[in-house]
């Protein structure tokens, strides 16, 4: 199970900060994420961090946003800065390890002025 938390309406330029806790069975070896999906389009994978720290982000948000985890106690924060409109989006976090995929609630991300 995951639960997700954080998001909310920031005006651009503005920062928020995306957090995910999994509980149940949790594997040694697993990869944490989170995705965003708009309305028309397919979900897409915006970054993600496995249990060694070896982490992934999309172009878009290469130097404003930072992934991060804790495995101690299964959580994972999305530290996102500089937001722009086009980060608009439900954002959803992900569990992955070699039997098993969970999603998180989304949560919604708003960046207006």
């Amino acid at each position: 199970q995951l639960q997700a938390s954080g998001g909310g309406l920031v005006q651009p330029g503005g920062s928020l900060r995306l957090s995910c806790a999994a509980s149940g069975i949790i594997r040694s070896v697993n990869v944490m994420g989170w995705y965003r999906q708009v309305p028309g389009k397919q979900r897409e994978l915006v970054a993600s961090i496995t249990t060694d720290g070896i982490i992934y982000y999309t172009d878009s948000v290469k130097g404003r946003f930072t992934i991060s985890r804790d495995n101690s106690k299964n959580t994972m924060n999305l530290q996102m800065n500089s937001l722009q409109p086009e980060d608009t989006a439900v954002y959803y976090c992900n569990y992955l390890d070699f039997r098993n995929n969970y999603w998180g609630q989304g949560t919604q991300v708003t960046v207006s002025s």
